[in-house]
């Protein structure tokens, strides 16, 4: 059922979660955002399959893994502003750290060299990794960057904020590595 109101998604690849904590960070304000946007997609809505026709999206973490350059790839094409969301999706800072050394090795750390039992790399169930860990921006256009590890729910709402007035200028300038 379409409420008339903008359309708000999230969605997380490889990354933390501290982004959608700030989001959640907003508390009570999240009330008031919820006036004025209908909530179609992401970690508080059970929605299995990413709705067309979403107004704003905003996107935690750096594109990884196979199953994160699908996503990406859906999410843009049904999105009419994207926003990266926090250094991860902007920078891809963290997930990015084991570009010099390639998926192989990190694999093999963590599946090989670190376990204890059922020494294996997966190759079921784990998504593929990618020969590099990179920001949203270097797979699909972004609109707009907040930047931030995490970005401060005050910042999170004004930008949201900004977007839902028409104010996407000002929004970007307010975000944009800065």
């Amino acid at each position: 059922m379409r409420s008339g109101k903008p359309k708000l998604a999230t969605i997380w690849l490889d990354g933390c979660s501290g982004c959608h904590m700030s989001f959640l960070d907003m508390d009570e304000r999240l009330l008031d955002l919820a006036d004025r946007v209908e909530l179609v997609y992401g970690c508080l809505v059970d929605t299995k399959e990413f709705p067309e026709g979403v107004d704003i999206t905003l996107v935690e973490g750096a594109v990884s893994t196979e199953d994160d350059l699908r996503k990406i790839r859906q999410v843009r094409q049904r999105t009419r502003t994207l926003v990266s969301l926090g250094d991860c999706a902007v920078t891809s800072n963290v997930p990015g750290m084991r570009n010099p050394f390639g998926p192989r090795p990190a694999l093999d750390r963590a599946y090989l060299e670190n376990a204890t039992s059922r020494q294996q790399v997966p190759t079921e169930v784990v998504p593929a990794l990618l020969a590099e860990s990179l920001p949203v921006h270097a797979w699909v256009p972004v609109d707009v960057f907040i930047t931030g590890c995490p970005p401060s729910a005050d910042r999170i709402l004004e930008v949201v904020l900004g977007l839902l007035d028409g104010r996407v200028a000002e929004a970007a300038k307010v975000s944009r590595f800065g």
